[in-house]
Protein backbone atom coordinates (compact mmCIF):
# COMPACT_ATOMS: atom_id res chain seq x y z
CA UNK A 1 0.00 0.00 0.00
CA UNK A 2 1.00 3.57 -0.84
CA UNK A 3 1.73 5.42 2.44
CA UNK A 4 0.53 8.66 0.32
CA UNK A 5 -2.87 7.15 0.04
CA UNK A 6 -5.55 10.35 0.99
CA UNK A 7 -6.65 10.02 4.77
CA UNK A 8 -10.86 9.30 4.29
CA UNK A 9 -12.84 11.26 5.64
CA UNK A 10 -14.00 10.51 9.30
CA UNK A 11 -17.67 11.25 11.12
CA UNK A 12 -16.21 9.55 14.57
CA UNK A 13 -12.67 11.02 14.92
CA UNK A 14 -13.87 12.97 17.97
CA UNK A 15 -15.48 10.20 20.22
CA UNK A 16 -14.67 8.65 23.30
CA UNK A 17 -11.98 6.22 22.16
CA UNK A 18 -10.03 8.68 19.83
CA UNK A 19 -9.66 10.76 22.63
CA UNK A 20 -8.05 8.00 24.79
CA UNK A 21 -5.81 7.33 21.92
CA UNK A 22 -5.33 11.19 21.09
CA UNK A 23 -4.30 11.73 24.85
CA UNK A 24 -1.93 8.06 24.49
CA UNK A 25 0.04 9.79 22.06
CA UNK A 26 0.72 12.81 23.73
CA UNK A 27 1.69 11.25 26.91
CA UNK A 28 4.11 9.19 23.95
CA UNK A 29 5.17 12.72 23.05
CA UNK A 30 5.67 14.03 26.19
CA UNK A 31 8.25 10.72 27.20
CA UNK A 32 10.32 11.77 24.04
CA UNK A 33 10.81 15.22 24.82
CA UNK A 34 11.72 14.16 28.73
CA UNK A 35 14.13 11.77 26.93
CA UNK A 36 15.92 14.34 24.85
CA UNK A 37 16.12 16.55 28.14
CA UNK A 38 17.62 14.29 29.79
CA UNK A 39 19.47 13.42 27.34
CA UNK A 40 20.95 17.19 27.22
CA UNK A 41 21.05 17.41 30.98
CA UNK A 42 22.83 14.24 31.76
CA UNK A 43 25.54 14.85 28.76
CA UNK A 44 26.24 18.19 30.81
CA UNK A 45 26.71 15.78 33.67
CA UNK A 46 29.25 14.17 31.51
CA UNK A 47 27.81 10.62 31.17
CA UNK A 48 29.73 7.89 29.49
CA UNK A 49 28.81 7.28 26.04
CA UNK A 50 27.26 3.57 26.67
CA UNK A 51 24.54 6.19 28.23
CA UNK A 52 24.33 7.62 25.52
CA UNK A 53 24.07 4.35 23.16
CA UNK A 54 21.17 3.36 25.68
CA UNK A 55 19.29 6.27 25.42
CA UNK A 56 19.51 6.11 21.37
CA UNK A 57 18.35 2.44 22.17
CA UNK A 58 15.13 4.04 23.52
CA UNK A 59 14.21 6.29 20.88
CA UNK A 60 14.72 3.17 18.20
CA UNK A 61 12.56 1.69 20.67
CA UNK A 62 9.78 4.69 20.07
CA UNK A 63 10.10 4.99 16.32
CA UNK A 64 9.57 1.29 15.96
CA UNK A 65 6.64 1.34 18.12
CA UNK A 66 5.46 4.37 15.64
CA UNK A 67 6.12 2.34 12.96
CA UNK A 68 3.53 -0.64 13.60
CA UNK A 69 0.92 1.79 14.60
CA UNK A 70 1.57 3.30 11.37
CA UNK A 71 1.44 -0.07 9.52
CA UNK A 72 -1.60 -1.17 11.24
CA UNK A 73 -3.20 2.44 10.51
CA UNK A 74 -2.45 1.58 6.85
CA UNK A 75 -3.47 -2.04 7.37
CA UNK A 76 -7.32 -1.15 8.18
CA UNK A 77 -6.92 1.92 5.61
CA UNK A 78 -6.38 -0.66 3.27
CA UNK A 79 -9.33 -3.20 4.41
CA UNK A 80 -11.78 -0.09 4.50
CA UNK A 81 -11.20 0.34 0.57
CA UNK A 82 -10.91 -2.81 -0.55
CA UNK A 83 -15.05 -3.29 1.12
CA UNK A 84 -16.10 0.39 -0.01
CA UNK A 85 -15.20 -0.76 -3.95
CA UNK A 86 -17.09 -4.01 -3.21
CA UNK A 87 -20.22 -1.52 -1.38
CA UNK A 88 -19.66 0.55 -4.30
CA UNK A 89 -20.37 -2.15 -6.92
CA UNK A 90 -23.24 -3.67 -5.09
CA UNK A 91 -24.92 0.02 -4.86
CA UNK A 92 -24.11 0.33 -8.27
CA UNK A 93 -25.74 -3.18 -9.67
CA UNK A 94 -28.93 -2.49 -7.11
CA UNK A 95 -29.38 1.26 -8.75
CA UNK A 96 -29.95 0.01 -11.91
CA UNK A 97 -33.21 -1.95 -10.81
CA UNK A 98 -34.75 0.97 -9.43
CA UNK A 99 -35.85 4.58 -11.06
CA UNK A 100 -33.60 7.51 -10.50
CA UNK A 101 -35.56 10.30 -9.39
CA UNK A 102 -34.98 13.50 -11.77
CA UNK A 103 -34.05 17.02 -10.43
CA UNK A 104 -35.34 20.40 -11.33
CA UNK A 105 -32.89 20.96 -13.57
CA UNK A 106 -33.61 17.55 -15.51
CA UNK A 107 -30.41 15.79 -14.08
CA UNK A 108 -30.93 11.82 -12.38
CA UNK A 109 -29.90 11.85 -8.44
CA UNK A 110 -28.62 9.28 -7.77
CA UNK A 111 -29.49 8.53 -3.86
CA UNK A 112 -26.49 6.81 -2.48
CA UNK A 113 -25.88 8.56 0.50
CA UNK A 114 -27.24 5.59 2.86
CA UNK A 115 -24.34 3.55 0.98
CA UNK A 116 -21.74 5.85 1.52
CA UNK A 117 -22.92 6.74 5.14
CA UNK A 118 -23.03 2.82 6.17
CA UNK A 119 -19.48 3.02 4.60
CA UNK A 120 -17.91 5.45 6.71
CA UNK A 121 -19.65 4.76 9.67
CA UNK A 122 -19.01 4.05 13.34
CA UNK A 123 -18.87 0.38 11.96
CA UNK A 124 -15.31 0.61 10.12
CA UNK A 125 -12.67 -1.11 10.89
CA UNK A 126 -11.36 -0.80 14.40
CA UNK A 127 -7.88 1.53 14.19
CA UNK A 128 -8.76 3.90 11.57
CA UNK A 129 -10.37 6.55 13.41
CA UNK A 130 -8.13 6.23 16.17
CA UNK A 131 -4.26 7.70 14.97
CA UNK A 132 -3.34 10.97 16.05
CA UNK A 133 -1.38 12.42 12.95
CA UNK A 134 -0.84 15.24 14.84
CA UNK A 135 0.37 13.85 18.14
CA UNK A 136 2.88 11.28 16.02
CA UNK A 137 4.35 14.14 13.87
CA UNK A 138 4.80 15.80 17.19
CA UNK A 139 6.28 12.50 19.08
CA UNK A 140 8.28 11.67 15.66
CA UNK A 141 10.08 15.25 15.55
CA UNK A 142 10.94 14.97 19.04
CA UNK A 143 12.34 11.32 19.10
CA UNK A 144 14.73 12.36 15.45
CA UNK A 145 15.62 15.59 17.55
CA UNK A 146 16.14 12.89 20.59
CA UNK A 147 18.59 11.11 18.02
CA UNK A 148 20.26 13.50 16.63
CA UNK A 149 20.93 15.13 20.16
CA UNK A 150 22.60 12.33 21.98
CA UNK A 151 24.29 10.98 18.19
CA UNK A 152 26.20 14.70 18.18
CA UNK A 153 26.49 14.29 22.23
CA UNK A 154 28.43 10.60 21.29
CA UNK A 155 30.66 12.14 18.60
CA UNK A 156 31.71 15.07 20.73
CA UNK A 157 32.41 12.10 23.50
CA UNK A 158 34.09 10.46 20.90
CA UNK A 159 36.29 13.43 19.80
CA UNK A 160 37.33 13.94 23.56
CA UNK A 161 38.10 10.76 24.07
CA UNK A 162 40.40 10.69 20.89
CA UNK A 163 42.19 13.88 21.84
CA UNK A 164 42.51 12.57 25.27
CA UNK A 165 44.52 9.78 23.36
CA UNK A 166 45.55 11.89 21.06
CA UNK A 167 48.12 13.51 24.04
CA UNK A 168 48.54 10.18 25.47
CA UNK A 169 50.31 9.06 22.55
CA UNK A 170 52.20 12.27 22.23
CA UNK A 171 53.44 12.14 25.39
CA UNK A 172 54.57 8.60 24.88
CA UNK A 173 55.98 9.41 21.37
CA UNK A 174 58.06 12.42 23.20
CA UNK A 175 58.89 9.89 25.72
CA UNK A 176 60.28 6.93 23.25
CA UNK A 177 62.20 9.98 21.40
CA UNK A 178 64.20 11.23 24.62
CA UNK A 179 64.69 7.15 25.12
CA UNK A 180 65.89 7.04 21.77
CA UNK A 181 68.24 9.91 22.11
CA UNK A 182 69.42 8.98 25.06
CA UNK A 183 70.27 5.66 23.90
CA UNK A 184 72.11 6.77 20.43
CA UNK A 185 74.43 9.06 22.81
CA UNK A 186 74.95 6.49 25.13
CA UNK A 187 76.01 3.94 22.01
CA UNK A 188 77.97 7.04 20.83
CA UNK A 189 79.84 7.28 24.15
CA UNK A 190 80.29 3.45 24.54
CA UNK A 191 82.29 3.18 21.15
CA UNK A 192 84.19 6.62 21.77
CA UNK A 193 85.30 5.12 25.66
CA UNK A 194 84.64 1.12 25.76
CA UNK A 195 86.29 0.31 22.57
CA UNK A 196 89.78 0.80 23.37
CA UNK A 197 90.30 -2.93 24.06
CA UNK A 198 88.13 -3.89 20.94
CA UNK A 199 90.25 -4.78 17.92
CA UNK A 200 87.27 -4.00 15.49
CA UNK A 201 86.93 -0.66 16.32
CA UNK A 202 90.60 0.22 15.76
CA UNK A 203 93.09 1.12 13.21
CA UNK A 204 93.29 -2.04 10.82
CA UNK A 205 91.86 -3.79 7.47
CA UNK A 206 89.10 -4.91 9.13
CA UNK A 207 88.20 -1.61 11.37
CA UNK A 208 84.37 -1.14 11.93
CA UNK A 209 84.84 2.71 12.48
CA UNK A 210 84.41 4.39 9.35
CA UNK A 211 87.14 7.71 8.27
CA UNK A 212 85.20 10.56 9.87
CA UNK A 213 84.89 8.96 12.65
CA UNK A 214 87.98 7.73 12.99
CA UNK A 215 89.02 12.01 12.60
CA UNK A 216 86.99 12.66 15.51
CA UNK A 217 88.42 10.38 17.95
CA UNK A 218 92.01 11.41 16.81
CA UNK A 219 90.97 14.92 17.08
CA UNK A 220 89.51 14.72 20.66
CA UNK A 221 92.41 12.62 21.97
CA UNK A 222 94.78 15.06 20.28
CA UNK A 223 92.73 18.09 22.02
CA UNK A 224 93.14 16.57 25.21
CA UNK A 225 96.65 16.10 24.92
CA UNK A 226 97.54 19.81 24.20
CA UNK A 227 95.35 20.80 27.57
CA UNK A 228 97.56 18.32 29.45
CA UNK A 229 100.68 19.57 27.99
CA UNK A 230 98.95 23.27 28.82
CA UNK A 231 98.83 22.58 32.33
CA UNK A 232 101.92 20.83 32.54
CA UNK A 233 104.10 23.83 31.13
CA UNK A 234 102.59 26.01 34.05
CA UNK A 235 104.56 23.72 36.35
CA UNK A 236 107.49 22.68 34.35
CA UNK A 237 110.66 23.56 36.00
CA UNK A 238 113.36 25.68 33.54
CA UNK A 239 116.38 23.05 32.75
CA UNK A 240 120.18 24.50 31.82
CA UNK A 241 122.02 22.53 29.42
CA UNK A 242 125.17 23.63 28.19
CA UNK A 243 125.94 23.60 24.61
CA UNK A 244 129.57 21.35 23.45
CA UNK A 245 132.11 22.95 21.51
CA UNK A 246 131.31 23.69 18.21
CA UNK A 247 134.43 21.82 16.83
CA UNK A 248 133.03 18.53 17.94
CA UNK A 249 130.11 18.93 15.47
CA UNK A 250 132.38 19.55 12.45
CA UNK A 251 133.80 16.23 12.21
CA UNK A 252 132.41 13.29 10.41
CA UNK A 253 132.79 10.66 13.19
CA UNK A 254 134.39 7.19 12.97
CA UNK A 255 131.36 4.78 14.05
CA UNK A 256 130.02 2.09 11.97
CA UNK A 257 126.91 4.82 10.27
CA UNK A 258 129.15 7.37 10.02
CA UNK A 259 129.16 6.83 6.04
CA UNK A 260 125.33 6.74 6.27
CA UNK A 261 125.21 10.31 8.46
CA UNK A 262 127.73 11.35 5.93
CA UNK A 263 125.38 10.62 2.64
CA UNK A 264 121.91 12.29 4.72
CA UNK A 265 123.66 15.14 5.38
CA UNK A 266 124.73 15.90 1.74
CA UNK A 267 121.88 15.39 0.18
CA UNK A 268 119.38 17.27 2.72
CA UNK A 269 121.67 20.02 1.93
CA UNK A 270 121.80 19.48 -1.81
CA UNK A 271 117.74 19.19 -1.80
CA UNK A 272 116.40 20.35 1.18
CA UNK A 273 117.44 24.23 1.21
CA UNK A 274 116.68 24.75 -2.19
CA UNK A 275 113.49 27.25 -2.34
CA UNK A 276 110.14 25.11 -3.56
CA UNK A 277 109.42 25.78 -7.35
CA UNK A 278 106.33 25.51 -9.27
CA UNK A 279 105.31 22.12 -8.65
CA UNK A 280 102.22 22.04 -8.92
CA UNK A 281 101.90 19.05 -6.50
CA UNK A 282 103.00 20.81 -3.31
CA UNK A 283 100.42 22.07 -1.09
CA UNK A 284 100.89 26.04 0.57
CA UNK A 285 99.87 26.96 3.46
CA UNK A 286 100.92 30.57 4.91
CA UNK A 287 101.27 31.30 8.50
CA UNK A 288 103.12 34.87 8.58
CA UNK A 289 106.52 33.64 8.80
CA UNK A 290 106.03 29.90 9.02
CA UNK A 291 104.96 28.28 5.57
CA UNK A 292 104.75 24.70 5.11
CA UNK A 293 104.76 22.71 1.97
CA UNK A 294 103.32 18.96 1.18
CA UNK A 295 103.15 16.69 -1.71
CA UNK A 296 100.75 13.91 -1.58
CA UNK A 297 102.64 10.65 -1.92
CA UNK A 298 100.90 7.09 -1.59
CA UNK A 299 102.62 4.03 -1.60
CA UNK A 300 100.93 0.40 -1.45
CA UNK A 301 97.93 3.13 0.22
CA UNK A 302 100.27 3.92 2.78
CA UNK A 303 100.56 7.75 3.37
CA UNK A 304 104.39 9.13 2.43
CA UNK A 305 103.86 12.96 2.15
CA UNK A 306 106.76 14.77 2.61
CA UNK A 307 106.64 17.44 3.97
CA UNK A 308 108.59 20.85 4.23
CA UNK A 309 108.09 23.80 6.17
CA UNK A 310 110.17 27.36 6.41
CA UNK A 311 110.63 29.57 9.01
CA UNK A 312 112.05 32.55 11.03
CA UNK A 313 112.94 32.97 14.10
CA UNK A 314 114.18 36.10 15.78
CA UNK A 315 116.52 36.61 18.78
CA UNK A 316 118.27 32.87 18.39
CA UNK A 317 120.83 31.45 16.54
CA UNK A 318 120.83 28.21 14.03
CA UNK A 319 123.24 26.48 16.28
CA UNK A 320 120.96 26.85 19.58
CA UNK A 321 117.80 25.77 17.49
CA UNK A 322 119.81 22.73 16.37
CA UNK A 323 120.93 21.96 19.83
CA UNK A 324 118.18 21.85 21.73
CA UNK A 325 116.19 19.74 18.98
CA UNK A 326 119.31 17.00 19.31
CA UNK A 327 119.83 17.27 23.12
CA UNK A 328 117.78 14.29 24.63
CA UNK A 329 118.00 15.69 27.78
CA UNK A 330 115.84 18.44 27.38
CA UNK A 331 113.53 16.52 24.67
CA UNK A 332 110.43 16.11 26.90
CA UNK A 333 110.22 19.62 27.73
CA UNK A 334 109.17 20.32 24.05
CA UNK A 335 107.80 17.20 22.29
CA UNK A 336 104.54 17.01 23.69
CA UNK A 337 103.59 13.08 21.88
CA UNK A 338 106.54 11.02 23.25
CA UNK A 339 105.65 8.83 26.28
CA UNK A 340 109.04 7.26 26.78
CA UNK A 341 112.20 7.15 24.79
CA UNK A 342 116.16 6.28 26.15
CA UNK A 343 118.95 6.23 24.10
CA UNK A 344 119.99 2.65 22.71
CA UNK A 345 123.75 3.61 21.89
CA UNK A 346 125.77 6.47 21.79
CA UNK A 347 128.27 5.81 18.48
CA UNK A 348 130.00 9.63 19.04
CA UNK A 349 129.73 13.11 20.47
CA UNK A 350 127.04 14.43 18.24
CA UNK A 351 125.31 11.05 17.21
CA UNK A 352 123.43 8.74 19.08
CA UNK A 353 120.15 5.77 18.62
CA UNK A 354 117.21 6.69 20.00
CA UNK A 355 114.24 4.32 20.71
CA UNK A 356 110.90 5.97 21.45
CA UNK A 357 107.32 5.23 21.73
CA UNK A 358 104.58 7.99 20.74
CA UNK A 359 101.45 8.28 22.94
CA UNK A 360 98.51 6.19 21.53
CA UNK A 361 96.10 8.15 20.25
CA UNK A 362 92.85 6.01 20.04
CA UNK A 363 91.67 3.96 17.55
CA UNK A 364 95.30 4.79 15.69
CA UNK A 365 97.74 1.87 17.08
CA UNK A 366 100.70 3.38 18.62
CA UNK A 367 103.82 3.87 16.72
CA UNK A 368 107.50 3.72 18.09
CA UNK A 369 110.25 4.71 16.15
CA UNK A 370 114.49 3.65 16.64
CA UNK A 371 116.23 6.65 14.41
CA UNK A 372 119.97 7.64 14.28
CA UNK A 373 120.35 11.08 15.67
CA UNK A 374 123.10 13.40 14.50
CA UNK A 375 124.13 16.88 14.61
CA UNK A 376 126.47 18.83 12.21
CA UNK A 377 127.43 21.99 11.33
CA UNK A 378 128.34 22.59 7.94
CA UNK A 379 131.27 25.38 7.07
CA UNK A 380 130.01 27.91 4.48
CA UNK A 381 131.48 27.63 1.46
CA UNK A 382 133.04 31.29 1.20
CA UNK A 383 132.29 34.64 2.86
CA UNK A 384 129.02 35.72 1.86
CA UNK A 385 127.37 32.55 3.00
CA UNK A 386 126.33 31.92 6.89
CA UNK A 387 127.02 28.43 9.00
CA UNK A 388 124.72 25.94 8.53
CA UNK A 389 123.58 23.85 11.41
CA UNK A 390 121.84 20.47 10.60
CA UNK A 391 120.22 17.64 12.89
CA UNK A 392 119.29 14.68 11.28
CA UNK A 393 117.29 11.71 12.28
CA UNK A 394 116.55 8.89 10.34
CA UNK A 395 115.67 5.14 10.90
CA UNK A 396 118.16 2.30 11.50
CA UNK A 397 118.20 -1.08 12.93
CA UNK A 398 119.50 -2.45 16.32
CA UNK A 399 119.49 -5.40 17.83
CA UNK A 400 118.54 -4.10 21.39
CA UNK A 401 115.58 -2.80 20.05
CA UNK A 402 113.92 -4.60 17.90
CA UNK A 403 110.42 -4.56 16.25
CA UNK A 404 107.44 -5.48 18.98
CA UNK A 405 103.48 -6.49 18.32
CA UNK A 406 102.58 -3.97 20.85
CA UNK A 407 103.31 -0.70 18.51
CA UNK A 408 103.55 -0.33 14.79
CA UNK A 409 107.12 0.63 13.66
CA UNK A 410 107.39 3.90 11.99
CA UNK A 411 110.07 4.80 9.43
CA UNK A 412 111.47 8.65 9.23
CA UNK A 413 113.56 10.64 7.96
CA UNK A 414 113.90 13.98 9.24
CA UNK A 415 116.09 17.09 9.14
CA UNK A 416 116.45 20.22 10.41
CA UNK A 417 118.43 22.58 8.81
CA UNK A 418 119.16 25.97 10.31
CA UNK A 419 121.41 29.40 8.93
CA UNK A 420 121.86 32.40 11.54
CA UNK A 421 121.49 35.65 9.50
CA UNK A 422 122.73 38.82 11.56
CA UNK A 423 122.04 42.40 10.82
CA UNK A 424 125.05 44.44 11.54
CA UNK A 425 124.25 46.70 15.16
CA UNK A 426 125.03 50.65 14.79
CA UNK A 427 127.56 51.97 15.75
CA UNK A 428 130.24 49.75 17.90
CA UNK A 429 127.43 48.17 19.43
CA UNK A 430 127.60 44.90 19.99
CA UNK A 431 125.10 42.51 18.59
CA UNK A 432 122.38 41.78 20.47
CA UNK A 433 120.09 39.27 20.40
CA UNK A 434 117.66 41.96 18.14
CA UNK A 435 119.80 41.62 15.62
CA UNK A 436 120.04 38.30 14.95
CA UNK A 437 117.67 35.86 13.17
CA UNK A 438 117.26 32.05 12.65
CA UNK A 439 115.92 30.58 9.11
CA UNK A 440 114.92 27.14 9.25
CA UNK A 441 114.01 24.51 6.56
CA UNK A 442 112.47 21.37 8.46
CA UNK A 443 112.13 18.56 6.42
CA UNK A 444 110.00 15.31 7.13
CA UNK A 445 109.62 12.17 5.22
CA UNK A 446 107.72 9.74 7.77
CA UNK A 447 106.46 6.46 6.45
CA UNK A 448 103.55 5.41 9.91
CA UNK A 449 103.03 2.30 8.73
CA UNK A 450 100.03 0.44 9.78
CA UNK A 451 96.08 1.08 8.46
CA UNK A 452 95.73 4.88 9.69
CA UNK A 453 93.16 6.35 6.98
CA UNK A 454 94.64 8.64 4.45
CA UNK A 455 92.70 11.36 4.51
CA UNK A 456 92.81 11.67 8.54
CA UNK A 457 96.98 10.97 8.36
CA UNK A 458 97.00 14.31 6.29
CA UNK A 459 94.16 16.08 8.39
CA UNK A 460 96.57 15.46 11.61
CA UNK A 461 100.00 16.11 10.11
CA UNK A 462 98.16 19.24 8.59
CA UNK A 463 97.16 20.39 12.47
CA UNK A 464 100.20 19.09 14.38
CA UNK A 465 103.69 20.19 11.76
CA UNK A 466 102.97 24.05 12.21
CA UNK A 467 101.55 23.84 15.67
CA UNK A 468 104.90 21.70 16.45
CA UNK A 469 107.44 24.09 15.25
CA UNK A 470 105.61 27.31 16.53
CA UNK A 471 105.96 25.53 19.97
CA UNK A 472 109.49 24.29 19.58
CA UNK A 473 110.73 27.77 18.49
CA UNK A 474 108.75 29.86 21.58
CA UNK A 475 110.51 27.32 23.94
CA UNK A 476 114.22 27.79 22.04
CA UNK A 477 113.45 31.54 22.54
CA UNK A 478 112.38 31.21 26.27
CA UNK A 479 115.41 29.61 27.22
CA UNK A 480 117.91 31.53 25.09
CA UNK A 481 116.40 34.55 26.80
CA UNK A 482 118.97 37.15 28.15
CA UNK A 483 121.62 34.33 27.94
CA UNK A 484 125.10 34.85 26.00
CA UNK A 485 124.43 34.05 22.25
CA UNK A 486 126.07 31.30 21.00
CA UNK A 487 127.17 31.24 17.06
Amino acid sequence: MSLCQPRPAESGYGSETSLRRHGSMLSLTSAASALSSTSTSSFKKGHRLREKLAEMETFRDILCRQVDTLQKYFDSCADAVSKDEFQRDRVEDDDDDFPTSARPDGEYNHNNNGSKEKLFSPASPKGINGIDFKGEAITFKATTAGILSTLSHCIELMVKREDSWQKRLDKELEKRRKVEDAYKSAVDELKKKSHYGGPDYEEGPNSLINEEEFFDAVEAALDRQDKIEEQSEKVRKPRLTLASPSDAYSTIGTHRFANKVEETVQNHMAYSIQEVGGDANWYYGDLKLLKVYRREVEENGIVLDPLKATHAVKGVTGHEVCHYFWDTAVRLDWETTIENFHVVEKLSDNAIIVYQTHKRVWPASQRDVLYLSAIRMIPPRNENEPDTWLVCNFSVDHDDAPPTNRCVRAKINVAMICQTLVSPPEGDKEISRDNIMCKINYIANVNPGGWAPASVLRAVAKREYPKFLKRFTSYVQEKTAGKPILF
